[in-house]
């Protein structure tokens, strides 16, 4: 009866549906992901999935990857498939407004030459073994021709010293094919840092060389310091050392940020760099310090113009005259590795140099998020600004310095909505031009910011200066940046930060994909530890027998004595000796690692199964006891 049925033809339809719908539910599949790493590494963060899926037309990418060369190479292959892993989420994400292919460039043939024209250059793993391709693309269909590439970003090497910025780069490659155009930048500034006059030498001075790399990158637009609006065409504020900054251009800075614009601040408790130039030129002022006054509190950014951090742990050591031994300078620190957040911005620097900064910290009842991006040790104190200004000898900061035991934060990014500085509205200032009063049109005032504000704060202004972080020398004309610190890297990272979207801005650093086996390389430390021991025995037993040999070869003509065979059958002993205990310890670390590893084979291939077949079987048991029970009722 039931086989008639199932071959009716209202049978044959509803299989012929059940399938139909299997097909469909099967094809939906790819976009089903169940994510159950760590920290989530397959898993597109909200802000990549809003860019991709929202692109104004579609864009191609290419992953230039040399397959077959990097097939014996474990490591790169499978950072290889990690990249393509990501690209491929993102394609999934995009909803068709990504394409992406696999390229494997063979010697002289076209795809070479296709990744060459792109800047994709093969690179060598080692020494002596074949360079491979490693290169993103992203081109804009829309422009290409037969002749011309058209539009496109590239990044020539994927370097896995990178990994946990894969998503960002990606997303950072994507938006930038569809909008080439540089960012401009808006400068505003009291200090000469793009160059000024000197009245006291009657010369020009030449511009910092951050200003020279910023400049390269990007184009650069001076705002003068009484501004009462900022140009429409300035993507990024680039405020440094602010000093008696009038209402009308705190209210027109208020106004950019609050309208979008991005903002990278740079205040100071005490400018040693400008206190060198009054020395030099005679343009002294009564405060060194710089601020801006009511902004960075209603963007949730808490600042003490007055303080200054000293700490303790990261101090510089100085000369104060040549001759003498330096001297540990509590207010000039070296921020290293572990002092910097994994952040987009900060997470990829190696050490920075500061001096007299200030501390940074979340103002209370603020609705913005403050995310600490460089940051003290916890051997700090806070000292007022007039230590610093009166103060000529270094250790008289020793003297005083008495460890607060707190971190402090020196540059942070603030994010989310805002209200603004002027939630009434514009402020009413006196005009030099007329003696009355002038208000600045309200029509277009914002109370609150439209979106996510974007503004990054630092705390000192001095780590800008040539003297905390680069050498400079011309050659053949031109200017040759040496750097001996990441200062000027954190500003470009800032910018270039700051250049993307709300969305690419919200993107952070990701976890890395290889994940070691801790508990194996303790063991390899440890047995390490005790085959440096042996060696270093094994050394200095050599050392001590070779002398001997030497005294008794001296003393007894180059002949050889009894005494001198004793001791050369001692050192064979010694040497044969010390050679089985590195061997011995050499066994004992590979047996307890093969015991490990053979602990987790054995949890991975019976004890998890055995689990789950236990589980299955008191399942089925509690089953059938409950129909048993059901019958008999």
């Amino acid at each position: 009866m039931n086989k008639k049925a199932l071959f009716s033809n209202a049978g044959l339809a509803l299989t012929a549906l059940g399938l139909l719908i299997a097909v469909v539910v099967i094809s939906l599949l790819p976009r089903i992901r169940i994510d159950l790493t760590e920290d989530s590494l397959y898993t597109l963060s909200d802000a990549t999935r809003d860019i991709v899926a929202n692109l104004e037309r579609p864009v191609a990418l290419t992953f230039f990857y040399s397959e077959e060369s990097v097939a014996e190479v474990p490591q790169v292959r499978a950072y290889g498939l990690r990249v393509q892993e990501m690209l491929r989420e993102m394609v999934i994400a995009s909803n068709g407004n990504l394409s992406f292919e696999i390229v494997d460039p063979a010697p002289f043939s076209e795809d070479e030459d296709r990744a060459t024209a792109y800047g994709i250059q093969a690179v060598p793993l080692a020494a002596g073994r074949e360079a491979v391709y490693f290169g993103v693309v992203a081109t804009d269909p829309a422009t290409q021709t037969e002749e011309d590439a058209g539009v496109y970003q590239a990044i020539p090497l994927v370097r896995p010293d990178q990994e946990e910025f894969l998503e960002y780069e990606f997303a950072r490659l994507i938006t930038r094919t569809l909008d080439p155009d540089p960012t401009v930048i808006g400068l505003l500034t009291s200090l000469d840092i793009d160059g000024g006059f000197n009245p006291a030498l009657q010369q020009a001075t030449r511009a910092w060389a951050v200003m020279d790399t910023v400049r390269y990158m990007y184009d650069v637009q001076r705002v003068e310091s009484t501004a009462d609006s900022i140009d429409s065409a300035i993507d990024i504020l680039l405020i440094v050392h602010p000093q008696e900054i009038p209402a009308q251009t705190l209210y027109a800075i208020d106004q950019f940020v609050m309208r979008g614009g991005r903002a990278l601040i740079f205040v100071d408790p005490n400018s040693d760099t400008q206190t060198q130039i009054a020395v030099n030129s005679g343009d002294f002022r009564d405060s060194m310090s710089s601020d801006l006054p009511g902004l960075l509190q209603a963007w949730g950014v808490q600042f003490d113009a007055t303080q200054v951090v000293t700490d303790q742990e990261r101090a510089l050591y100085v000369t104060l005259q040549p001759g003498q031994r330096p001297v540990a300078h509590l207010g000039m620190m070296g921020v290293q590795r572990d002092g910097f957040a994994n952040d987009i911005v900060s997470g990829q620097l190696q050490v920075m140099n500061m001096s007299s900064a200030g501390a940074l910290s979340k103002a209370d009842g603020s609705i913005t998020t403050f995310e600490p991006l460089i940051q003290t040790s916890n051997t700090t104190m806070m000292m007022g600004t007039a230590f610093f200004s009166e103060m000529g000898d270094p250790t008289l900061l020793l003297d005083e310095f008495v460890s607060e035991e707190q971190t402090r934060y020196l540059a942070a990014r603030v994010s989310g909505r805002s209200p603004s500085a002027f939630p009434d509205g514009p402020p009413v200032f006196d005009d030099e031009a007329n003696t009355d009063t002038v208000e600045t049109p309200a029509e277009n005032h914002l109370s609150e910011s439209l979106g996510d504000i974007g503004v990054i704060v630092v705390a000192d202004s001095d780590m800008l200066a040539d003297r905390m972080w680069a050498q400079s020398q011309q050659v053949l004309g031109q200017r040759v940046i040496n750097a001996f610190a990441s200062n000027g890297d954190f500003v470009i990272n800032a910018l270039d930060n700051l250049s993307g979207s709300t969305a690419l801005i919200n993107i952070r650093s990701r976890g890395r994909y290889a994940r070691p086996f801790t508990r194996v390389i303790d063991l390899q430390r440890a047995a390490d530890e005790r085959l440096r021991a042996e060696e270093t025995n094994l050394l200095q037993r050599l050392s001590e027998t070779e002398q001997q040999l030497t005294a008794l070869n001296q003393n007894n003509g180059g002949t050889i004595s009894p005494e001198q065979n004793a001791e050369i059958e001692r050192f064979i002993q010694v040497q044969t000796d010390t050679r089985r205990a590195l061997r011995d310890v050499q066994f004992q670390l590979n047996a307890e690692i093969d015991r490990l590893g053979t602990t987790l084979k054995f949890i991975n291939t019976a004890l998890i199964p055995g689990l789950l077949v236990i589980a299955a079987l008191a399942l089925a048991w509690v089953r059938s006891r409950r129909r048993k029970l059901a019958v008999r009722l």
